[in-house]
């Protein structure tokens, strides 16, 4: 009498998936991986969080943070997706259906933040093809969307008292020249078409990243995720070189112990952890399922985190030399000059 056999597999190992695909190398995870962790949450958010909250005492709370929550919800996003070989929606199906909710919320998130970070990167482009002209056109004023009250940036004294009912000629070419600022809702406006074709040339370069899977992304990222830092590094050895940059600096990690009583710095240091490791979006679990199910993620993932809070610190030293450098040329306290994370980037430009 024949007996049907049904094939034993080991109930701790899930089956690979036919036709999934695998990273080619750990490099192409780490890579990938750090351009997805790695950006401006690092380089703008985290250095203003920081001098807003004390300087060098908010390495308290955030390290804190990073090693009771940062590390073990990254280890773990990343584990269940290498586990189940699952992406972030159906990773859920797998340990819980009842939480595919979970799965389907983070999607949704990494679409909105997606689309806006899109935005910023085609405003980005926009500012790098304006960057080969001869004059920079956000440094000076006499342009025609300059207003009577803007004032030159380049001007030797710029005093606190010259600054009085004045606009810098770097925040009207932003809201006047990019965005084009509307006088209110009611004004709706019309397409700025080069910034149009900047968007459609982001997207484009977004869908040949990612057209071929991790076939594409896992080859991109050898040079997506290690020019940043690069550039990061060419930022800091310059910014160090600059006349004033150690007041910046020493403005950067002078502690002021008595903000470890405010709540709100608490609550900073745990939502830049959670913002810069990109925990509970879903893509970590994603990049993990290609791993083999055999991979060391317990390594990778503690040292991208290290990396991640490394790039962060260091990031800080390079955005406050500059600082440290403007307000030496301006002749006003490096807190007027840091008062406002939103118009950093567009006053480094200058630099």
């Amino acid at each position: 009498m024949t007996m049907n056999r049904k094939k034993i597999t080991d109930p701790q190992k899930p089956t690979e998936l036919e036709g999934r695909g695998y990273w080619g190398n750990k490099a192409e995870f780490i890579l990938t991986v750090m351009g997805a962790i790695i950006g401006p949450g690092n380089v703008w958010r985290f250095p203003y969080l920081c001098y807003r909250n004390g300087g060098g005492v908010f390495f308290i709370p955030y390290m804190l943070f990073l090693f009771t929550c940062g590390i073990p919800l990254f280890f773990l996003e990343t584990a269940l997706g290498q586990y189940t070989s699952q992406g972030g929606i159906t990773c859920w199906r797998k340990i819980c259906p009842l939480f595919q909710g979970m799965g389907y919320a983070s999607h949704l998130i990494i679409a909105v933040s997606a689309t806006s970070y899109v935005v910023i990167i085609a405003w980005s482009f926009f500012y790098l093809f304006l960057s080969f002209s001869a004059d920079l056109p956000w440094a000076t004023c006499g342009h025609h969307w300059n207003t009577d009250s803007c004032l030159d940036s380049t001007h030797p004294n710029l005093s606190t008292t010259s600054r009085l009912n004045t606009t810098l000629a770097v925040v009207e070419f932003w809201q006047r020249r990019v965005l084009k600022i509307s006088s209110g809702i009611e004004e709706v406006g019309s397409l700025r078409w080069e910034l149009v074709l900047c968007l459609i040339l982001s997207w484009v370069i977004c869908y040949f990243c990612v057209w071929k899977g991790i076939k594409s992304t896992g080859k991109v990222t050898y040079f997506t995720a290690t020019f940043p830092f690069v550039t990061l590094f060419v930022l800091l050895v310059r910014g160090i070189t600059l006349p004033g940059a150690m007041d910046g600096i020493i403005y950067y990690i002078y502690p002021d112990i008595s903000r470890l009583s405010d709540p709100q710095v608490w609550m900073d240091a745990g939502t830049q952890i959670f913002y810069s490791y990109a925990i509970s979006l879903g893509f970590l679990t994603s990049l993990g399922s290609y791993n083999t199910y055999n991979n060391d993620c317990y390594k990778d993932c503690f040292y991208l985190c290290l990396l991640n809070s490394g790039t962060s610190v260091v990031a800080g030293f390079a955005i406050f030399s500059i600082l440290g450098f403007m307000t030496y040329e301006q002749g006003v306290d490096i807190s007027e000059v840091a008062q406002s994370g939103r118009y950093w980037f567009m006053k480094l430009i200058m630099v």
